[in-house]
């Protein structure tokens, strides 16, 4: 392992819920050991991407009710294809080479997994996008 794997994974918190055995499936320990760390590390750059992406789309956002709010990350992130691979790039830019070669071998169902977690995150993340919040 190379200098800057060891610093990668150095950089990644545990994750005491994200349990990780042997008897799941490759995908899901995956998950739980790569996307999940990794998720968390960048969790207050995604949270700053969203707001760059609600400023640059005229803050319509916050003209949304809560629930409304909610359904647009759920819509930005399915529908808007160059914003959601900018979010898979902020978490596959943390793979070490070997997750990465774990990574290509079914990226179709990691990159479901995947966006679902930033998904979540950023609605749990909705109070950090309030309006006085992002300014």
């Amino acid at each position: 392992m190379d200098s800057r794997d060891i610093g990668l994974l150095k950089l990644r918190s545990e994750i005491p819920s994200a349990i990780v055995s042997s008897s799941m499936s490759n995908e899901e320990f995956f998950q739980n050991k790569t996307i999940r760390p990794i998720a968390k590390l960048q969790n207050d750059l995604l949270v700053e991407v969203f707001k760059h992406y609600i400023k640059k789309h005229k803050n319509m956002f916050y003209e949304l009710s809560i629930e409304k709010r909610l359904d647009y990350i759920e819509n930005t992130v399915h529908k808007d294809m160059k914003f959601r691979n900018s979010l898979k790039g902020i978490i596959i830019g943390q793979f070490t080479i070997n997750e990465h070669r774990q990574y290509a071998k079914n990226s179709s169902a990691l990159n479901k997994r995947m966006i679902s977690i930033v998904k979540e995150a950023l609605k749990k993340s909705l109070q950090l996008l309030e309006y006085h919040f992002a300014s």
